[in-house]
């Protein structure tokens, strides 16, 4: 699996990033564009928050037993259910969300490692610094292949 923190995997997803347009269409799901930067965008509040999200409980009981499907090398399901904490429902600014999600990407990368939350995934629990770096940018793959870039 390849992990954000790689230079060259870095600056693949921030291209891929750049690629994306505001009337690009969905090959699956709900969310347009907009949306799914914005739910990027949240996505990285966890590995980058300075404090502890509260854990699920749902995620006590279940998270260990899906955890490493988050990085590993296999895709993920089309339509796979969300935590509530990540859905954007409302309308976004394209421009104003995918300049967020470089600035995050940006700040995630620099962090590196050693660098981004100690604190435990409020739905799957702790993971070091290879299992962040991976589980974002399969996160960030996932979506981008969903808008075809």
């Amino acid at each position: 699996m390849l992990n954000l923190f790689d230079i060259t995997t870095y600056a693949e997803i921030i291209e891929r990033v750049n690629k994306l347009t505001p009337d690009v269409p969905s090959k699956w799901g709900k969310m347009n564009v907009a949306q799914m930067l914005s739910h990027c965008n949240k996505a990285f509040i966890i590995p980058l928050s300075e404090k502890q999200i509260p854990r699920m409980f749902i995620g006590r009981l279940l998270g260990p037993l899906i955890k490493s499907k988050l990085y590993n090398d296999s895709p993920w399901k089309q339509n796979l259910p969300t935590a509530p904490m990540l859905i954007t429902r409302e309308q976004c600014d394209f421009n104003k969300e995918k300049q967020e999600l470089i600035n995050l990407i940006n700040r995630f990368y620099a962090a590196g490692p050693m660098g981004i939350s100690k604190f435990p995934h409020p739905m799957f629990g702790k993971f070091t610094g290879e299992q962040w770096g991976k589980s974002m940018y399969k996160h960030l793959d996932h979506h981008l292949l969903q808008f075809g870039v």
